[in-house]
């Protein structure tokens, strides 16, 4: 499955041969089935998750044991918990599979060490960390900003494909609002 995570470098940059080997002799593949943990909260993430295949999903329980679902992960997406990552502390996140996954994973060393040695690979990461900031920043516009209609409305034209390999109410959890909220909202073009 490497190959994959090979063809989504080639998409961001410009890589050569020897370089394309060097990051893969550094990574490892993890094989996860659905319902598995990639992270569970309290451990400390070392590592940066690519994933080839699947879906997972990353989120939080609140004190009364809620599932607050933050975040999905597809192909060609990342994976993982950047807070625990950079201070070194435990997370406050679980990420489990929703469909059997394939991850290309790096130790956080490793990585680091690549993208010191490879400028091209250090480019693809700055600009990925750049646009999730980005993202993360509409997310939180939309969240206290939007209604459920729209915040429905945004998710759908961002992420068309995950409408049917995601739970209804995975989706409602991820946009802030109940089930039944979510299915009222979705049966009004409907009946209009």
């Amino acid at each position: 499955m490497f190959d994959v995570f090979q063809q989504y470098l080639q998409s961001k940059g410009s890589f050569t041969q020897e370089e394309l080997a060097l990051i893969q002799s550094r990574s490892f593949i993890k094989k996860l089935r659905r319902k598995q943990y990639l992270l569970q909260e309290g451990d400390v993430w070392n590592y940066y998750a690519f994933v080839a295949k699947g879906c997972l999903r990353s989120y939080h329980l609140d004190e009364k044991g809620i599932e607050r679902i933050m975040k999905f992960s597809v192909e060609n997406w990342w994976a993982g918990d950047r807070e625990s990552l950079v201070n070194g502390t435990p997370s406050t996140t679980n990420i489990d599979v929703l469909e059997d996954a394939v991850v290309v994973m790096f130790k956080k060393e490793d990585f680091e060490q690549l993208c010191q040695e490879i400028p091209a690979l250090n480019k693809v990461v700055n600009t990925l960390v750049h646009r999730s900031y980005i993202a993360a920043n509409h997310r939180i516009h939309a969240a206290i900003s939007y209604t459920t209609e729209e915040k429905y409305k945004d998710f759908i034209e961002k992420y068309p494909d995950l409408m049917n390999r995601i739970p209804l109410h995975m989706i409602a959890s991820y946009l802030g609002v109940t089930p039944e909220t979510l299915s009222r909202v979705r049966s009004q073009p409907a009946k209009k």
